[in-house]
């Protein structure tokens, strides 16, 4: 088919992207030392047509982590680790944001520092949920999550300054944006929902409340980066890790409408059908969102280029973010433009390793430079 729409430029916030082809947040645990190193310059290098890279989630603290082998943004070695991939980036024409990320009760004790407990809005296990953990013996594999501790109410400050500190080390790494991680069941999600927050002071309890810390997270990286280089991902209606909502469009719009407020860049909407089933929004959901915030609207989950053509041509989308398509196709944009067919993952890859299934998918063979 013809596009119309999809390869376009787009202007997010400050930033200007060749077209509407965004490459989402992966997560492909392969720094053992947490450390981004030559593997992900290649990886993201190759991957540079898209109009935007969202980096995978970066734990922004030691006590941010739930899983191993994830990269983090709080050494002068991982600050140095992430500005070799930002300039690979760069150098094939790129653009990327670094996703902000912390667990919160998605965790358990042989992940965190000195054993410590997870933290969470309140001590609520989730139920059925799973971490990624490193065993006595060297291997590595999923662990359920332990029970976290409620975090203290003067607690709460020194996880906004983790994230300042985050989006610090970011901008002089040379991020072009960062993005806010406040989706799928981790901590700042467990703060807006009803099943996953129980407190009774100033961060719990009425939608607004429940809305504070994301909000003073958004604030403190704003203050780093201008509103017009920040992005944020939620994902309303998602049940997941044992998370649950009475409130969930209630908040989505509570949240657009105080992040529009803020003239922050862009609001990406995630929809994942590996969640235990799609997630489908009520009917008008996305009009609404489109009247409440003022930004750029980024869609993830399960979308093809037709899909995604009609959302953004239908004006309730501005963009749409691709996930797995993007492991097994370096070259994802090319491939839609010429309606090449597309390369399927190795699911047996998708977490731990080395190149293969990582930096190894073929690139089209027709002529198109393979940014390798």
């Amino acid at each position: 088919m013809a596009f119309e729409t999809l390869f376009t430029p787009l202007q997010l916030g400050s930033l200007s992207i060749p077209n509407r082809v965004v490459m989402a947040p992966l997560t492909r645990a392969r720094t053992p030392d947490s450390v981004p190193g030559e593997l992900q310059e290649a990886y993201y290098g190759q991957r540079a047509g898209a109009g935007l890279i969202i980096s995978e989630a970066t734990n922004i603290s030691p006590t941010a982590r739930g899983y191993v082998y994830t990269p983090g943004i709080w050494t002068d070695e991982q600050e140095t680790g992430w500005k070799g991939v930002v300039d690979a980036v760069h150098a094939k024409g790129g653009r990327i944001a670094l996703q902000l990320w912390h667990v919160g009760r998605v965790s358990h004790e042989m992940v965190q520092p000195d054993g410590q407990q997870p933290v969470a809005p309140s001590a609520l296990k989730g139920e059925g949920a799973q971490c990624f953990v490193e065993f006595e013996d060297g291997t590595a594999g999923q662990h359920p999550t332990s029970t976290p501790r409620a975090l203290e109410t003067d607690e709460i400050p020194g996880i906004v300054a983790d994230y300042r500190q985050a989006a610090e080390r970011a901008k002089r790494a040379g991020f072009d944006m960062v993005e806010v991680h406040a989706a799928n069941a981790y901590l700042l999600n467990q703060f807006l929902a009803t099943g996953t927050n129980k407190r009774t002071d100033q961060y719990g309890g009425s939608l607004e409340n429940r809305a504070r810390f994301p909000l003073e997270v958004v604030d403190a990286v704003i203050d780093v980066y201008g509103a017009d280089r920040v992005g944020i991902r939620m994902t309303p209606f998602i049940e997941l890790f044992g998370l649950t909502d009475d409130e969930p469009e209630a908040m989505a719009f509570y949240m657009a409408e105080q992040l529009s407020k803020r003239g922050l860049a862009y609001l990406h909407l995630n929809e994942p059908n590996w969640a235990g089933g799609d997630i489908t929004f009520p009917d008008g959901f996305r009009e609404q969102m489109r009247e409440r915030f003022s930004g750029s609207l980024i869609y993830c989950g399960n979308y093809d280029a037709e899909r995604a053509e009609k959302r953004i041509s239908e004006n309730t989308t501005d963009a749409v973010a691709f996930g797995r398509p993007y492991i097994a196709n370096p070259d994802l944009p090319e491939r839609f433009r010429v309606n090449a067919p597309l390369t399927e993952p190795n699911h047996e890859t998708f977490y731990g390793g080395d190149e293969k299934g990582y930096t190894d998918y073929p690139f089209m063979d027709n002529g198109y430079d393979r940014m390798s």
